[in-house]
């Protein structure tokens, strides 16, 4: 089969076309033939070699987000030849990354695709959309409390925004002047200036700080102020600042989502109740995926780039 991967770490060059074996599924597993892998952050760390590889072998195959037909069951699968799904994939677990023609996945780590949306828009949605579910349950916050969500206008942002608009939370949110209407689009009760002193201007809303910060924008430190005394700080990264005002430090870690069919199924149908939309910049040929990297890295893209295989 043919797949993309990387044998040695780099930039985005040392992306390249592998011939691989075809895998098959075993019990209770499926095997995607794979028509869309969306692109994200979590890829380029793959490329560059930032996970910790002892476990795996070379090729590397990166890509978290998978959508296309099933075209082959294991004993047991509850799924059908034909079907349709959305797969969350783990580059460095036993069944590789998402770019390749086929995926083979266990029966709970993949969900119906949306109806009305295309395989290519789906593929945008398990990554971003289960690490926003997991935040807001690590915020784990009431209707009418409030977050503040960094990095906005990136696709976990989005996500994020209105998953906690369906939870009934106040939402204060960071934008750039040209991405200031896509916010607001998404429901954010509040869309102020990003960038330095955005803690401060958070406070000047709310004087007393906010219940919780969802920082995809990795501000880190930079953002804490706007915390409330006892509220709670998210970071998508891992990191967790200095234990002050009895604030919860938490770190999302989406790889433990990789056996959530429920939530992810949960996505499929906040799609199609017109809670969440799916954000997809553009397709690509899945041999252009070092473009793809180029274009995710020089910033500035809106929604989710998509390779096609």
């Amino acid at each position: 089969m043919k797949a993309i991967g990387v044998t040695e770490f780099g930039g985005p060059e040392v992306l390249t076309v592998q011939d691989l074996p075809e895998p098959h599924p075993g019990q209770q597993e499926v095997r995607i033939r794979v028509r869309a892998a969306a692109v994200s952050p979590t890829d380029t760390n793959v490329r560059t070699g930032a996970y910790d590889m002892s476990q795996s072998e070379p090729p590397y195959m990166p890509g978290m987000d998978a959508a296309g037909v099933i075209d082959e069951v294991g004993e047991g699968s509850t799924w059908n030849v034909g079907d349709k799904v959305m797969a969350i994939a783990l580059p460095l677990g036993q069944h590789g990354g998402a770019y390749a023609e086929y995926l083979v996945a266990p029966d709970d780590s993949i969900a119906r695709i949306p109806a009305g949306t295309t395989l290519e828009e789906a593929a945008t949605l398990p990554m971003n959309g289960l690490t926003a579910v997991q935040i807001l349950e690590l915020a784990a916050l009431h209707a009418g409390q409030v977050i503040a969500v960094t990095g906005a206008a990136g696709t976990l942002g989005n996500y994020t925004i209105e998953l906690a608009k369906q939870q009934g939370l106040i939402v204060v949110a960071d934008a750039a002047p040209k991405d200031r209407d896509l916010v607001q689009g998404l429901g954010a009760d509040y869309v102020l200036d990003r960038g330095d002193g955005l803690a401060d201007r958070i406070r000047e809303i709310f004087p007393d700080g906010v219940h919780a910060v969802a920082d995809t924008a990795l501000l880190h430190e930079d953002v804490v102020p706007a915390v409330r005394d006892g509220g709670v700080f998210v970071s998508v990264r891992g990191w967790k600042g200095e234990p002050a005002r009895d604030i919860r430090f938490e770190a999302v870690w989406v790889f433990d989502e990789y056996h959530s069919a429920a939530k992810l199924d949960g996505l499929r149908q906040a799609v199609e109740e017109g809670i969440l939309t799916p954000r997809m910049a553009d397709t690509l040929p899945a041999e252009e995926a070092p473009e793809a990297h180029r274009r995710l890295e020089a910033g500035g893209v809106r929604g989710r780039l998509v390779l096609t295989f």
